[in-house]
């Protein structure tokens, strides 16, 4: 019973014949069928692998494929197999297919092969390559032959073999040296390509064309300018060698080496600004010019290329000389100034040409930060100076440039001028602008070195009719001073300030000459304020009431609650008399000793009673007296002790914001800060300014009470001096050690203070008695108020 085979087993079966017959050793037997073929596998018998292979038959015959049972004989069924397969050729008939169960497979001749017609039509002919690609081709050929090998050795093979463990997964060594010279190729061309690229700017920045400042009266007339604006281009010849080579030993000593950059110093400079955000120094000379007078000077990698790429064009195209003049004629020293001459003038007072070698070294110092180096802004600006001055000519030795015998003559720093010079004409108006700007950098966040290159114009709250009357008025009393007792004259100090209620500044007294006293008198606070005081604790008393019994409720005061104004009077707390740190009872006094019996609150005030305000302060709590006088207009800073005697007045405000505290009372009760520029433009471009809001500081009831004690003290002290009508409110202040003399008033919503008192600056800052420099009573100040605050009427 044969076994029919499907159409595709017959082809698979055809195939794989034709596969042997094609894969057969030649000179060897033909392979035996498939079922001799497994039975050989087995272990051979005593005939031999021959008998075991059987006998080599005719490619193609039947007998030759085996039978199909033979496949699963192995071992022991190999040698019935055989026997089969040699009963069959003996009897030279072939085995029953229904006996053997042999698979017969006809012979199925092979899938005739379709030839590949031929193409036909015109063949497109290829491309001649260009002659520049020949050329190219030419040249790179035996390049790439001699690169090849290297290159197949320096291929990546991983796991390396011939390694163990981590090592298989390094690379060599050749790999190493192949990558960073990749990289290096790779870093070398984008430099030239930037190299290339980069052109040197036909325009200087705005670093080398510095402007000046423009200050405008409240009207908008021009007040004063500042800044060097007329540069001095010193030529490198003016300025001394021994200048140069300070310069040089501080900040490149290899200038006259270097091909115009640092690449440690970049190198440095990137780091920094890519690990931790920032830039750091290390530029040359060149660098640091080209930054000067090319680029912003914004901190950023882009920056510092560029900068790079420009010191490198630049040096080749400018001689050292002409780029070391530039440098000392662009480079910022601080106090304003641009340039060597200027910083010369500016910290020593002399031309460029006149200074010393020691003097040159403290001004090379300033490259590395003016505002870090100068000694006159902090003492550890000074600890800085000191040190790299030292540093410096110490440098200058090891560079050949100063002898060991010459650097021994300095050891003693050269201390610069204390003030700039800037803007000191001599004119009033110094202190106006050195308190404009103050007031513009602190407020439009303007760095000194942005408000130094200029362009500003700032619109100042100064009233120059006021300015003009206030200065008037004061150098009268000076003058009446020094021709009553020079000697005293000399030591005698005037501060005025006149403040509108809104805030602005409208006019200030600081001095006589800004070129002699450089700080300003209208804005120090260096004496007590005295009973000029007294309005604030009756304001405190008024808005928090007072507690006379230990955990009692607040009662409240009025303008008519009663006190004891007697002299000498003991003050109390609610647990009794309150004793001094020498055991002894503290008592207030009033002016002259005199003892005034009960008073109220209103005519305490008006008279300058200071007894019962010195109790009213114990009363309400030196807490709220303090919170009050702050609120008001006070500096914190200025507070004297939270004891009895601060309700008397030892707290030392400054004259501007006495009037500014004063004109909170006069606003009822509402206070603005005090500012002294209301807008500022750069170019034509406004710069943000935030103007002070009003707050609430006491209660409008309160500060109207406050107003009437203060308009019946004028009129008790000035009578005539103005109508009652005309709302003048004033009071003087003066202290138990006639130190100073004050006298603060209010008059159409324009509040002025006055202070007169000595003290001698060469000597300390204590003040000294004012032995009738201020006249009797305070006539002095209060004249000086009367002028700048007139018409009274």
């Amino acid at each position: 019973m044969a076994l029919r085979v499907p159409g595709d087993l017959k082809a698979a079966a055809a195939r794989a014949a034709a596969f042997r017959a094609a894969t057969s050793r030649p000179g060897t037997a033909e392979a035996p069928g498939r079922g001799t073929g497994q039975a050989g596998r087995g272990k051979p018998g005593p005939e031999g692998p021959e008998s075991s292979r059987g006998p080599k038959e005719p490619r193609g015959s039947k007998g030759s494929r085996g039978s199909k049972g033979s496949r699963g004989s192995r071992g022991g069924d190999a040698d019935s197999g055989a026997r089969t397969a040699a009963g069959s050729e003996a009897t030279g008939t072939p085995a029953d297919p229904e006996h053997t169960m042999a698979l017969r497979v006809p012979e199925v001749p092979p899938e005739p092969v379709k030839p590949i017609e031929p193409r036909t039509g015109p063949r497109r002919k290829p491309s001649e390559p260009s002659p520049l690609r020949k050329a190219v081709s030419a040249r790179l050929e035996p390049v790439l032959e001699g690169i090849g090998p290297l290159a197949r050795r320096m291929r990546p093979r991983y796991p390396r073999p011939g390694r163990s463990g981590w090592r298989r997964w390094l690379p060599s060594w050749r790999q190493w040296l192949g990558g960073f010279a990749t990289a290096f190729a790779v870093i070398a061309s984008l430099l030239g390509i930037a190299y290339a690229n980069t052109e040197i700017p036909e325009n200087l920045n705005t670093y080398a064309t510095q402007q000046d400042n423009v200050y405008f009266w409240s009207d908008g007339t021009p007040m004063a300018r500042t800044g060097w604006v007329q540069r001095q281009e010193m030529p490198l010849k003016d300025i001394p060698a021994q200048v140069r080579w300070a310069v040089l030993a501080a900040e490149n000593e290899s200038f006259y080496s270097d091909p115009g950059i640092s690449v440690s110093g970049i190198g440095r400079a990137l780091w920094r600004t890519v690990g931790q955000g920032d830039t750091q120094g290390g530029s040359t000379i060149t660098q640091q010019y080209v930054k000067n007078v090319y680029l912003s000077q914004d901190r950023s990698v882009g920056r510092k290329l560029t900068e790079a790429m420009i010191a490198i064009k630049l040096d080749q195209q400018m001689s050292k000389d002409q780029i070391l003049e530039g440098y000392l004629n662009t480079s910022w020293f601080g106090r304003g100034t641009y340039g060597i001459q200027r910083a010369a003038q500016a910290y020593y007072g002399k031309e460029v040409n006149e200074l010393n070698v020691s003097e040159a070294a403290f001004l090379a110092s300033l490259l590395k930060g003016a505002g870090l180096f100068d000694p006159s802004l902090s003492d550890a600006n000074h600890d800085r100076a000191v040190e790299r001055w030292s540093w410096i000519l110490d440098r200058m030795v090891k560079t050949g440039k100063l002898s060991p015998e010459q650097r021994a003559k300095y050891k003693k720093f050269p201390e610069p001028l204390k003030q700039s010079q800037v803007y000191d004409t001599g004119h009033q108006s110094d202190y106006l602008v050195e308190l404009a700007t103050q007031y513009a950098k602190k407020t439009a966040n303007i760095s000194d070195k942005d408000f130094d290159l200029g362009g500003y114009q700032i619109y100042t709250t100064f009233d120059r009719t006021r300015e003009d009357e206030l200065t008037e008025a004061v150098t009268k009393a000076r003058k009446e001073a020094k021709a009553k007792d020079p000697d005293q004259a000399k030591t005698a100090h005037y501060g005025a300030a006149s403040i509108a209620d809104d805030g602005r500044i409208l006019a200030v007294y600081g001095g006589p000459d800004h070129r002699k006293q450089g700080f300003n008198e209208s804005n120090a606070t260096t004496v007590p304020a005295g009973s000029a005081f007294l309005p604030f604790v009756y304001a405190a008393g008024l808005e928090h009431g007072v507690t006379k019994e230990r955990d009692g409720s607040p009662v409240p005061v009025g303008p008519d609650s009663v006190y004891d104004g007697d002299d000498d009077v003991p003050v109390t707390t609610p647990e009794g008399p309150y004793w001094d740190r020498s055991g002894k009872k503290v008592a207030g006094h009033n002016d002259g000793g005199k003892s005034w019996g009960d008073i109220s609150l209103h005519k305490a005030l008006a008279n300058s009673v200071n007894t019962p305000f010195m109790q009213l302060g114990m009363d309400t709590g030196l807490v709220n007296v303090r919170q009050t006088a702050q609120a008001a207009g006070l500096l914190s800073s200025s507070m004297g002790p939270q004891v009895p005697q601060l309700s008397l007045g030892s707290s030392t405000p400054s004259a501007i914001r006495m009037a500014s505290a004063y004109a909170t009372f006069d606003a009822e009760g509402s206070h603005t800060e005090p500012y002294s520029v209301r807008r500022i433009t750069r170019n034509g471009t406004k710069v943000a300014l935030k103007t002070p809001g009003a707050h609430r500081a006491v209660k409008s009831e309160v500060a109207g009470q406050v107003t009437e004690a203060l308009q019946e003290s004028f009129q008790t002290q000035h009578p005539g001096a103005a109508p009652a009508t005309a709302g003048v409110a004033g009071k003087g202040g003066s202290n138990d050690k006639d130190t100073a003399s004050w006298y603060v008033g209010t008059h159409r919503s324009v509040s002025t203070a006055v202070v007169v008192y000595r003290m001698d600056l060469t000597k300390s800052l204590e003040p000294l008695p004012l032995k009738g420099l201020a006249g009797s009573s305070g006539s002095v100040p209060y004249g000086i108020w009367s002028s700048a605050m007139s018409p009274l009427g």
